[in-house]
């Protein structure tokens, strides 16, 4: 790896190589995608830049067969624009024809974040079920689970448990060791409940054997690999071995590799106020300006280190022509920091302010996503 950037499920600084990552990790390109595809700007984008036996969902999709999509949450902050890639994936493969498989992985976060399950449960339907409604997710798509609680059917809870704890006899000490680093019982329990969360809906109980797409950031790579060894060694049933996609880091304002959800003035949050966001962008938000509105003028600005740029380019500039001008903008000092700023901050509170209502009229829904039959 790289010396100027750390890539790890714990750890991610610095400025990311992303094509010496898909060297190193063994993934390959998002290459020849539809039209479908195309019109969706984190493929247009290539901010979803990289797969894992993609081929299968292709296939899936055109011949209109059943698939997964399977995702998880850690239950331990406020849910974010950092977040808001993933959901729009989900929504993305829920109205190609996806069944959501979302695990709250409340078992993990009561061994590593210190709380109860209490606690971890109000998270996890306020900060995430709540915004996941607001930004459309389908109930009748969706399986809304909880670790701790698979299923009211013994049946269905019964498989999901038996294949955690199976798959311990399919991993060893050196593979969790070479992901995890120093070991503990509650990290190796994680990563065979993550196993089981990603294969599980295969199991006759549930959905039965067909693909499995799991998205994630790049940084989440070694919970696949080692889910996937799991499953190809596994003789108790015959999976179809795990596709996934891979996105690219929404930087934190303060710049970075990835948003902190330790540090709330390095994201945007999406219960955020309007007076609360033009305080995060206007203070915290790093340019790629000069050093004074003359030299910017002349010189310009740098667009390829701007946090402000990059939320525009991920998420509040969708048309790609309004997308270059800014850019062009920005590099012929025509367009100011302050400026940019300012448009940021308007598109976002626009965004947010939609977004909060609909996020109230979801707290009606809540029991639609909770029973886990």
């Amino acid at each position: 790896m790289a010396e100027d950037f750390i890539v790890t499920p714990w750890e991610v600084t610095g400025d990311i190589d992303y094509a010496k990552l898909i060297k190193e990790f063994g993934i390959q390109p998002m290459a020849d995608l539809p039209a479908e595809f195309q019109k969706n700007v984190l493929f247009r984008r290539n901010i979803v830049f990289a797969h894992r036996d993609f081929g299968r969902i292709m296939s899936a999709i055109k011949n209109k067969k059943k698939f997964v999509m399977m995702t998880g949450l850690m239950p331990s902050g406020k849910f974010h624009l950092g977040h808001m890639l993933l959901a729009q994936q989900m929504l993305f493969y829920q109205k190609l024809g996806a069944k959501m498989y979302v695990a709250v992985a409340d078992l993990e976060a009561y061994n590593a974040r210190n709380k109860s399950l209490a606690e971890l449960r109000e998270v996890a339907i306020d900060q995430y079920l709540l915004n996941y409604i607001a930004l459309g997710i389908d109930p009748k798509k969706c399986d809304f689970y909880f670790q701790s609680e698979r299923s009211t059917d013994a049946k269905k809870a019964n498989a999901y448990y038996r294949l955690a704890s199976n798959f311990s006899r399919h991993a060893t000490f050196n593979e969790f060791r070479a992901v995890y680093g120093d070991l503990s019982p509650g990290k190796m329990d994680a990563s065979l409940l993550q196993a089981s969360d990603m294969f599980h809906a295969q199991l006759p109980e549930f959905d039965g054997k067909m693909p499995v797409l799991v998205p994630v950031g790049i940084d989440q790579d070694p919970h696949l690999r080692i889910a996937r060894d799991m499953g190809n060694r596994y003789k108790g049933h015959e999976f179809v071995q795990l596709s996934s996609t891979y996105h690219s880091f929404l930087p934190g304002l303060k710049g970075g590799g990835k948003m902190s959800s330790s540090d709330e003035m390095s994201y945007i949050a999406m219960t955020d106020t309007a007076d609360v966001v033009k305080t995060k962008i206007n203070k915290y938000a790093l340019t790629g300006g000069r050093d004074t509105v003359e030299e910017q003028k002349k010189k310009g600005g740098n667009p390829d280190v701007c946090t402000v740029y990059k939320y525009f380019y991920y998420f509040f500039e969708p048309i790609d022509k309004d997308l270059k001008d800014r850019c062009k903008k920005c590099k012929t000092g025509k367009l100011l920091c302050g400026e940019c700023k300012g448009d940021l901050v308007k598109s976002i509170n626009k965004f947010l302010k939609k977004h909060q209502e609909k996020r109230e009229n979801a707290k009606t829904r809540i029991k639609e996503f909770l029973v886990s039959d």
